[in-house]
Parts: C-alpha cells; sequence; structure tokens
C-alpha cells in the first residue's frame, strides 16, 4: 500500500482556498500511485482560527466532505479527510451521531476508494494549554478500526499523541497503520518527533503522522509529516514547507516485526 500523508499550507478561516489546496492533493497523490491519502488537524478552517468554528461547522453530510469523497473516488483514492469541524446537531438529525450529541467536535472523517464513509473519529483529547478548543468542542468516544488497502486502520489526532494509552488500544482492536492528521505549532518540534516515533515502536505498527503549514496570529505549523515502519523507523518525511509525504508500506511486515520481538505479547496488565 502507498500511504500519501499531504502537508497543507492552511490559510487562517479561508475555507475554499484551503479546499481547492485540499483537492489539488487528492490529484497529485492519485498521479503518484498512491492508495490512501491522509490531510490534516482542521486543514480547511484553520486550527488557531477559533472565532471560525462555529460559523464553518458542517454535519457530516456536508459540502466540504462530500466534495472531498467525490474527489477521491473519482481517482480512487481511500482518503483520510483530516478533520474538520462538525456541526454534531446537524449530524444527529442525518442519523450520524447520537441525538445526545451536541455542539461542535473535531472530526476525522476515512473515506474509502469508493467514497463510502468507513469511519468518523471524534477528537478524544481536547488541548486546553492556550487554546479554545477545550472550551469550544465535544470531545469524541469512539476508537474505530477500520480495514483499508490491506490495513486495519485506527486515527487519532494531534494532541492525543501525548495519550499513550490510546493508541494501545486501538493495536488491541487490530490496528496495524495508525494516522494522526495534526496542527502542531513551533517551537514543540522534539515532542512531534518524539511522540509519534514512540507510539510506532511501542506498539510495532506503521505510523503516518500529518501536519500542517502556514502562520497564524498567535503561533506557526511547523510541518514535518512523517511516516514511520513497526521499529520506528522513518520511511519518508518533509520539512516545513508545503508537501507531498508518500511511503510504500507492507502488511505483512507488521505481523513480522511483532514475531520478532513479540513485546506486545510480553505485556502484563
Amino acid at each position: 500500500m502507498r500511504l500519501a500523508l499531504a502537508q497543507l499550507a492552511i490559510e487562517e478561516a479561508s475555507p475554499r482556498t484551503n479546499t481547492e489546496r485540499a483537492l489539488d492533493a487528492v490529484e497529485a497523490a492519485a498521479d503518484r500511485g498512491a492508495d490512501l491519502l491522509a490531510l490534516p488537524e482542521l486543514w480547511n478552517v484553520g486550527y488557531f482560527a477559533f472565532e471560525a468554528y462555529a460559523r464553518e461547522a458542517e454535519p457530516l453530510t456536508g459540502p466540504t466532505l462530500s466534495e472531498l469523497a467525490d474527489a477521491a473516488a473519482d481517482r480512487d483514492l481511500a482518503l483520510l479527510a483530516g478533520s474538520v469541524v462538525e456541526d454534531l446537531a446537524a449530524s444527529a438529525e442525518a442519523g450520524l451521531a447520537t441525538p445526545a450529541d451536541e455542539g461542535l467536535a473535531n472530526t476525522a472523517v476515512l473515506f474509502d476508494a469508493d467514497g463510502d464513509r468507513r469511519a468518523v473519529y471524534r477528537k478524544h483529547h481536547l488541548f486546553g494549554y492556550e487554546s479554545a478548543e477545550v472550551r469550544l468542542l465535544t470531545p469524541g468516544e469512539a476508537l474505530p478500526v477500520v480495514e483499508v488497502a490491506g490495513f486495519d486502520v485506527g486515527v487519532t489526532t494531534c494532541y492525543d499523541l501525548r495519550f499513550p494509552e490510546q493508541f494501545r488500544a486501538l493495536t488491541d482492536r487490530g490496528a496495524t497503520l495508525l494516522l494522526v492528521p495534526s496542527a502542531w505549532p513551533y517551537p514543540r518540534v522534539e515532542h512531534w518527533r518524539t511522540l509519534a516515533r514512540a507510539r510506532a515502536i511501542e506498539n510495532l505498527t506503521y505510523l503516518g503522522a500529518v501536519n500542517g503549514t502556514g502562520a497564524f496570529d498567535d503561533a506557526e505549523l511547523l510541518g514535518r509529516s512523517a511516516v514511520y515502519d513497526p521499529w520506528g523507523t522513518t520511511l519518508a518525511s518533509a520539512g516545513d514547507e508545503p508537501a507531498l509525504v508518500t511511503a510504500d508500506l507492507d502488511p505483512a511486515r507488521v505481523e513480522e516485526v511483532r514475531e520478532e520481538f513479540p513485546a506486545l505479547a510480553d505485556r502484563r496488565e
């Protein structure tokens, strides 16, 4: 399977511009023979555009996700549509959230190569440090794992990287590829590199961490999207400029590494 990570240049509160860039990434990934493309966290509105969250929120059936799903299906490409601000009440009206759900969520959606919605992940750990996310958004509960192009794929989002128990739970559910759409800013470069690699190593799994680029009023995204193999070896990475990162992954490699180094089997609860 060829995985692509779209390290997009994100403009604050400019959804149409950002969507055009995402659509361009779908085309570029398909041209490179990718089977699965992942976009960053809140790529359409910009993570730090807190005042735009409510204005730009959509249900899961909204125009942004629908347009991307159609574009990916046209190119026979599975797509993790990063994350967007979801209007939970509107999704509930469409039968895609529980009636009790309300407010907004930071929601990642995984589509298969036919454009069918396969997984919905609402960010579990909301960032409270100098961020309005914890005040504006509702955390999710579900941890889906779905099969895509020979891999069992689990999804987390950005700040979740600091909570290893969530990644272990996905591994226990069979995940062999973990995807982490993010909006990780300077100066925490070493945290970004170390935590993503550690999550791959400790779970003996592939991991793709996709970040954005762009400067906002109070922060600048650091880019450095990367793909790690089950040993934590970097297969592909980018700097801090817009880029499309690609790497070829072998599902049999996960089983081989876990058999060679059976740390997961040696766990004690």
